[in-house]
């Protein structure tokens, strides 16, 4: 069967033929439908982010993923479901406590593998298999963008640890902070504005009109803040502090700056990853201004089972419009290079494995 690997750090994405894996007890058949491309992926390209598995040379590439089961084996899972699969795994198949209680994305370098990012192979490839309960069935009218579901349930989750961090009073978040236009910051933003009902959003960027993701920004009815004439810092002057700060940029300077844009009581939740930077900050300041206005910053990585199904219902509450703008295109495995190119125009894409 095709498959699309990368040797991390040694040049672009290669289609390779690899064997059709075979279901074993407790796990189906699915065939690859469409996996999308994110910036994860790009990290793991050049090298940043990621491992290969044990014993082998290449990674098969790709966590955002939708299937249809094509063999369920002995599974309870159907013949012709759509699934997505989650993305977290035991190391070496064993169990652990992060495991057994259905709490993957919790878990310590160490006690995970992630398919198509750590030490496990994605799902870039026209089959795979995997344990039922790491399937999350989609209705057969969002299987097209089902490879959506992955990107939102780490918002799901985002979301959830940061209300859980202010539960110990009333919170009712009035308005939120995006920072980064990307796809998983857009989607954010769509979920802020038409599910979550955050009355004011902001969208931080560096990008010139015309732009289709300022486009998507004005047509949700947010603000888009060009990052070069309005730093994160002065978010609060210029426009408002935010009960919500939500930073998909990866650039380290945000994660304290957030602490500026915060209101009282406010949240800053990290998804970022940037790699080390050395530079100086008022840790003095900081450490005041959290303490006198109660605000909080939490790091959150990956999501779970219960994520995902939440980002199910989320994804069929999204308008069209605006999952329309998003996915900017979907390329077949004979154009499949396509699918990882990046310039302005360029917002999600994904790689068609078989048609729906």
């Amino acid at each position: 069967m095709n498959a699309i690997a990368v040797e991390p750090g040694t040049g672009s994405p290669v289609l390779v033929e690899r064997p059709r894996p075979e279901p074993e007890s407790g796990e189906a058949l699915v065939r690859t439908l469409r996996v999308g491309v994110d910036g994860t992926d790009h990290e793991v390209i050049a090298g940043h982010h990621g491992e290969v598995p044990d014993g082998e040379d290449r990674l098969v590439l790709g966590h955002e993923a939708v299937g249809v089961v094509e063999d369920p084996n002995d599974t309870s899972l159907e013949e012709g479901q759509y699934v997505v699969p989650t993305v977290r795994r035991p190391p070496a198949g064993l169990d652990n406590e992060y495991f057994e209680h259905d709490e993957p994305d919790m878990a310590p370098a160490g006690e995970y593998v992630e398919r198509g990012i750590a030490g496990a192979h994605g799902f870039m490839a026209e089959y795979v298999t995997s344990p039922e309960e790491y399937l999350v069935p989609v209705p057969a009218e969002l299987a097209p963008l089902g490879f959506l579901v992955e990107p939102i349930s780490i918002t799901e989750k985002a979301i959830e640890h940061a209300v859980a961090s202010r539960s110990a009073f009333e919170w009712e978040p009035e308005s939120a902070l995006v920072l980064g236009n990307g796809s998983l910051g857009l989607l954010t933003l769509a979920m802020f504005e038409t599910v979550l009902g955050i009355d004011r959003t902001y969208c931080l960027g560096r990008r010139d009109r015309p732009d289709p993701t300022i486009d998507i920004i004005d047509d949700l009815g947010s603000t888009y803040v060009d990052s070069r004439e309005t730093p994160v810092s002065e978010i609060q002057s210029t426009h408002e502090a935010v009960d919500i700060v939500y930073e998909a940029t990866g650039y380290p300077k945000h994660a304290f700056e957030t602490v500026d844009a915060l209101a009282p009581n406010g949240v800053g939740v990290l998804l970022g990853v940037p790699e080390p930077w050395t530079f100086e900050i008022d840790g003095g300041r900081l450490h005041r201004e959290m303490v006198l206005h109660n605000k909080a910053l939490i790091g959150t990585v990956n999501s779970h089972r219960g994520h995902f199904e939440a980002a199910v219902d989320t994804l069929a509450q999204l308008p069209d419009r605006v999952t329309d703008d998003l996915v900017t295109g979907i390329y077949d495995l004979e154009n499949y290079e396509s699918a990882f190119e990046t310039n302005d125009g360029v917002i999600k894409t994904a790689v068609e494995f078989d048609q729906l």
